[in-house]
Parts: structure tokens; C-alpha cells; sequence
């Protein structure tokens, strides 16, 4: 729920929605569809293999990496033979292990990881033939594209300011600017970032009611974190210990000049030496898929009443 909710918050989304809606509104027809879909998905970041579409996965350790799997549901609603609106719910794991990609610099170095992530995408179909209509079998390619949400898994990391401490214990009073420590504690944690879904497929209708189509989906994000190659920078903060404080208040001395600026270049140097790969290009979630939808409602009469 908690994606669902985020995802309607953002009003590019609503205004998407309405811009679609007038597109269609002239036609008085409408038919429903609802049904499932699964594939495969796999991350194209920086770590990992770079091809688009059907990497290679791993299926020797699941419980490290897990199954890079789609499974979603979804909901249609046909305002003409050719053109829908459609709903996604889905989840989806992905995979990334250097060991695998071509480059000679990833596989040396050899890292790995994988994601679970939620997302919700409405999205624009338009069939090539008039799929929609009411006939007993039909196929037809259509192209699609739309706007998505997607919430995954992230790190979140403290970056703990504290004293040196002599044999007891006890908070030893910095005597210099570099005289106090900066420790990285790191959490797990969820980011939500959007995405532009898009792609090709293929419909075929039959027996009146049912359909199956398969299609390739790509979903450039607007996050370098998917892959926890980056720490974003509002994902860290940091804390400050109050064994000294300031007199007169409760502020810990490491909050004041000089030790607060020398703590703001510790944080802005680990978020830098902790990024990996090139931070200029963003994550994408890409997905092959079969789904099955059944659909329902009155008989689609497309033409003017």
C-alpha cells in the first residue's frame, strides 16, 4: 500500500492520467480487463552486466541473490479497438554480479548484490489492429509508454561524530581540528524514485474473452542508488556526541566552528570515495513478460450512440 500511496501522491502522475482520459473521451465504448503477468527483470546500473534484456541469472544462490522474477497484476480499461489505459501492480527482484559482465574492470572487481522492488505504472497502449474489438481472435503488435513509481531497497548510513576517549572511557576534549572521529554506521533502508515505462508487445485475443501477450518493458529511473552504487545524499546523516557540550546549552562542542565544518567535508568525502561507476547515468529496470487477461463488462460497441 505504501507504493500505491506515494505513487498518486505526485501529481505528474494525475496529470498524465487526465491528459490520457481526454485523448479517448470522444469514444462512448468502454471494456475491461484485468489479469496477472511474470517474467524475468534484470538492472542495467553500475555493477553488474550492462545488456538491456535477458541477462544471464543466477540461479546457483537464491538465497543470496534471490529470483531476478516479475509478477505483477494489472488492469485495462479499452476506450477504442486500438487504444488503453493501463494499470500495473507489481514486484519484482534484480540481480547484479560483476562476475558476469563482459568488462574486464567489473569482473576484477567483483562485486554483487541484488534488490526487491515494488512499483505501480500507468501506462498508454496503442495496438496497431483493432485488438479491442469484439471478435473471437485477433493478434496485434502495440507500443506503449507512460509514468511509474518504484520503491526499493536502499542504504542509509549514520555518520557518527565522537569524541576520543582515554582508558576509562571518559570524552577526551579535542585539542585540534582533526582531533575527534567520524564513524559510518550503516541501515537498511527504501527509496522511492520514478520511472518512465516503455516499450513493445504482442496481443492475442481469443476465445472472445481472453487474451495472452508478451512484451519487453524498459524503465529508465531517476535513481543511481538501485544497485547501492551511490549513497544518496539525503539517505546519510549525521550525529553528534554530547559528553562535552557547549556551556549554556546542550549542544555537543562538535557542533560548533571549527569541528562542524571539518565533520561536513568527512561526510562530503565519504559520499564521494563510496561512488562507484559513472554518477551521471541513472539506473534501469528492464522486464521480459507473458501475462494472461480475461475481459468483462458491457459488449465493446465502439461507435457513436
Amino acid at each position: 500500500m505504501k507504493i500505491v500511496v506515494k505513487f498518486f501522491m505526485q501529481k505528474n502522475i494525475l496529470y498524465s492520467l487526465i491528459a490520457i482520459l481526454f485523448i479517448s473521451g470522444s469514444y462512448k465504448g468502454q471494456r475491461h480487463e484485468i489479469g496477472v503477468q511474470f517474467g524475468m527483470s534484470n538492472l542495467v546500473g553500475d555493477i553488474g552486466r550492462t545488456n538491456y534484456i535477458l541477462q544471464q541469472p543466477v540461479l546457483s544462490d537464491i538465497s543470496v541473490y534471490g529470483v531476478p522474477l516479475y509478477a505483477g497484476v494489472l488492469y485495462r480499461m479499452n476506450f477504442n479497438p486500438y487504444q488503453t489505459v493501463r494499470l500495473n501492480l507489481g514486484y519484482t527482484n534484480v540481480q547484479f554480479i560483476d562476475a558476469l559482465a563482459k568488462e574486464n574492470y567489473r569482473r576484477n572487481r567483483k562485486l554483487s548484490g541484488s534488490n526487491s522492488i515494488y512499483e505501480a505504472n500507468l501506462i498508454f497502449e496503442y495496438n496497431f489492429f483493432p485488438v479491442n474489438n469484439e471478435q473471437k481472435s485477433l493478434l496485434s503488435p502495440y507500443i506503449f509508454g507512460g509514468i511509474g513509481g518504484l520503491l526499493a531497497n536502499d542504504t542509509k548510513v549514520t555518520l557518527e561524530n565522537d569524541f576520543r576517549r582515554d582508558a576509562s572511557g571518559n570524552a577526551i576534549r579535542p585539542t585540534s581540528n582533526a582531533d575527534f572521529l567520524s564513524t559510518p554506521a550503516y541501515v537498511e533502508g527504501q527509496q522511492f524514485t520514478m520511472a518512465i515505462p516503455f516499450g513493445v508487445g504482442l496481443k492475442y485475443k481469443f476465445n472472445y474473452n481472453w487474451a495472452l501477450f508478451g512484451e519487453l518493458m524498459f524503465r529508465p529511473t531517476f535513481s543511481d542508488s538501485i544497485d547501492y552504487s551511490v549513497i544518496d545524499e539525503k539517505s546519510l546523516k549525521q550525529t553528534y556526541n554530547k559528553d562535552i557540550v557547549v556551556a549554556g546549552t546542550t549542544n555537543s562542542i562538535l557542533q560548533e566552528s571549527p569541528y562542524k565544518e571539518i565533520a561536513d567535508a568527512r561526510a562530503e568525502a565519504f559520499l564521494k570515495n563510496r561512488q562507484i561507476g559513472n554518477t551521471n547515468s541513472k539506473d534501469w529496470v528492464n522486464t521480459v513478460s507473458l501475462g494472461l487477461t480475461y475481459s468483462f463488462g458491457r459488449p465493446p460497441c465502439y461507435c457513436e450512440q
